[in-house]
């Protein structure tokens, strides 16, 4: 199995699970498979057998060619992105530089980390989202006011239903101390802000999502690794 293709059933079978709240532990029990090889498939790291591919597929309560159409519709379905910052000059810097590369993807904003957790859990002001999926990426102030940055981390991976979404930390500084405890509670990667498309795109290609970038000129592909 090609590697594009691998990395896109991996993002399929962890969104499924994901809508279905089911941990990653629970899924390999039900496939009757160990939890690091389906790990090693949601991270695109393995090329599973046909026969692997079926029993996760049975597990998610899916046919195999209701599998592999939702893999051949995520080829272009572009990135979701929730920004959860409370700096509204933070928030013009990053919409004005996903703008100026003619970025598409859905981004929503909310500035609070209560309002986040509503979000991503379609509670409160939320509630109308029951129906859709969670955003793959949160891009997440650690200052926040209401509830804080690393308590919304924490909630964020501590769901099943949650736990698989990338989460980019965006901090004033890149202090060892703050990006550790982030990464200790989960955390993949951290921006020092301004957050821009470069530094952007160098995250969300070490994170296998690069491909889900959509640009208006139609053009969906893997970007180029940037070095921060």
């Amino acid at each position: 199995m090609a590697g594009a293709l691998k990395t896109l059933l991996g993002n399929v079978i962890k969104r499924e699970r994901a809508a279905r709240g089911i941990s990653q532990e629970e899924l390999a029990a039900r496939a009757g498979l160990h939890r690091t090889y389906v790990s090693d498939v949601e991270r695109g790291a393995r090329n599973p057998s046909l026969e692997s591919v079926t029993k996760l597929a049975q597990a998610l309560e899916l046919s195999l060619p209701a599998l592999f159409e939702s893999t051949s519709q995520a080829r272009t379905r572009p990135l979701e992105i929730l920004l959860v910052e409370d700096n509204p000059h933070d928030v013009t810097l990053t919409l004005h530089a996903f703008k100026k590369v003619g970025l598409t993807n859905p981004i929503h904003v909310v500035t609070d980390g209560i309002e986040a957790l509503d979000f991503l859990f379609a509670t409160g002001r939320h509630a109308d989202r029951k129906t859709e999926p969670p955003p793959e990426v949160v891009l997440l102030d650690l200052n926040l006011p209401g509830k804080s940055g690393l308590d919304v981390l924490r909630e964020i991976k501590t769901n099943a239903k949650t736990e698989n979404i990338s989460v980019v930390v965006l901090t004033v500084s890149d202090r060892i101390r703050d990006i550790a405890e982030c990464r200790q509670l989960g955390a993949e990667n951290y921006i020092v802000k301004p957050v821009d498309f470069q530094n952007f795109s160098a995250v969300t290609s070490r994170l296998s999502l690069g491909w889900m970038l959509i640009k208006p000129n139609g053009f969906a592909g893997p970007l180029p690794r940037v070095n921060l």
